[in-house]
C-alpha cells in the first residue's frame, strides 16, 4: 500500500485532501475483500457446508461490494460524490451484514472470527471516509 500512498501524494489533480481517509478505506476494503474469498473458501472446505451456505453468500457479496469500492476510491482524481458514497454505504452494509453471519459461526470457525473482524473493520472505514468526501 506505500507504493498507493506515494501515488496519491503526487496525483497531478487529487480530489481532495483525505487521502489519509482514502488510505484507510482502500485498506480496510482490499483486506476484507480478500479475506472474505478465504473464508468463503474455507467454509466450503468445511466437513458440511451446507449450513454455511448463507455465510459463503454473504462473503463473495461482500468481497464483491468491497473490492468495488476499493477501486473507485483509488481514482483519486475527480470524483462523483453522490455514486462514491453510495458505494461506501454499500460496502459498510454489506460489511456489517456479513460480519453478523460471520459471527454466527465464528464459536466453531476461527476463520469466521477473523472475517467478521475484517469486515467490521472495513465497514468502519468506510463510514469514515463518507464525511471526507468533496462535491
Amino acid at each position: 500500500m506505500e507504493r498507493l500512498k506515494t501515488m496519491f501524494d503526487h496525483h497531478p489533480h487529487p480530489a481532495s485532501e483525505a487521502g489519509d481517509e482514502a488510505m484507510a478505506a482502500i485498506h480496510g476494503a482490499t483486506e476484507c475483500a480478500l479475506v472474505c474469498i478465504a473464508c468463503a473458501d474455507a467454509c466450503l472446505a468445511e466437513p458440511d457446508p451446507a449450513p454455511l451456505r448463507e455465510c459463503i453468500r454473504l462473503n463473495q457479496e461482500c468481497a464483491d461490494a468491497a473490492q468495488m469500492t476499493a477501486r473507485l476510491l483509488c481514482r483519486a482524481g475527480r470524483q462523483d460524490k453522490s455514486a462514491l458514497e453510495r458505494a461506501l454505504r454499500a460496502c459498510a452494509e454489506i460489511a456489517r451484514a456479513c460480519a453478523r453471519e460471520c459471527d454466527a459461526h465464528a464459536g466453531a470457525m476461527e476463520h469466521c472470527r477473523v472475517c467478521s473482524e475484517a469486515c467490521r473493520e472495513a465497514a468502519f472505514a468506510c463510514e469514515t471516509m463518507i464525511p471526507a468526501l468533496v462535491a
